[in-house]
């Protein structure tokens, strides 16, 4: 079914304050400073495999990160082109600005001489807000973020629950990630178990509030 103009710039609108509440979760992950989470793991170990081998001296951690969703995307345009829309591409360009727009406006937390059970708590925090607002982005049906989509497209097809799915996802890139040189910490394992499990909490009621807010506005 087409949709209107207006109800997919109200849905790029949704999948945007998603991508916002996702990415102060980020946020406050990083600041944990106890690990990368399970997909930025494998993206550094892709970095750091291509600079050691090939020596990309222009080579960088963002230019990799975008490199490699920009091949997820790719590799699902041949799966299924309907997962792929203008949030996904949206969420690539935002990501890193929020972050960095978040970042500063938290420096104040400083974390780096706090015990290690502070940290944990804002660690679980931002795995936390991090799940709820990608479940925003998922149910906003605008388009998800590449890292996000391959779990998203798995539980879909194989129709298993995001949970678990998103759980196993995680873990692979960790593994791989740590095989190519990638490094991870206490927080990339808590991330790896705890998103899944609260995004599956959330992906039923985030449906319901979205809908319920389309058909009012459109």
């Amino acid at each position: 079914m087409k949709r209107s103009m207006r109800e997919t710039v109200f849905r790029v609108v949704i999948l945007l304050v998603g991508l916002t509440i996702a990415h102060l979760g980020v946020t406050l992950f990083l600041l944990a400073d106890l690990g990368a989470d399970p997909f930025n793991v494998f993206v550094q170990g892709v970095y750091r495999s291509l600079s050691e081998l090939m020596g990309w001296s222009a080579l960088t951690h963002g230019k990799t990160h975008i490199m490699l969703c920009f091949l997820i995307i790719i590799v699902l345009l041949f799966v299924d082109r309907s997962y792929i829309k203008i949030g996904t591409i949206l969420c690539m360009i935002c990501g890193g600005p929020i972050i960095d727009l978040f970042t500063r406006a938290l420096a104040f937390l400083a974390l780096g001489e706090r015990t290690l059970v502070f940290k944990i708590v804002v660690l679980a925090i931002g795995c936390a807000v991090l799940a709820y607002g990608m479940t925003i982005v998922i149910k906003s049906d605008a388009g998800t973020g590449p890292n996000d989509l391959v779990a998203v497209v798995i539980s879909d097809k194989l129709h298993k629950k995001f949970s678990i799915v998103r759980i196993i996802v995680d873990f692979s890139f960790v593994i791989i990630g740590f095989l190519l040189g990638g490094s991870f910490g206490i927080g990339t394992i808590i991330c790896a178990f705890l998103v899944g499990p609260v995004a599956g909490v959330f992906l039923p009621v985030n449906e319901k509030l979205i809908g319920k807010l389309l058909r009012n506005i459109v």
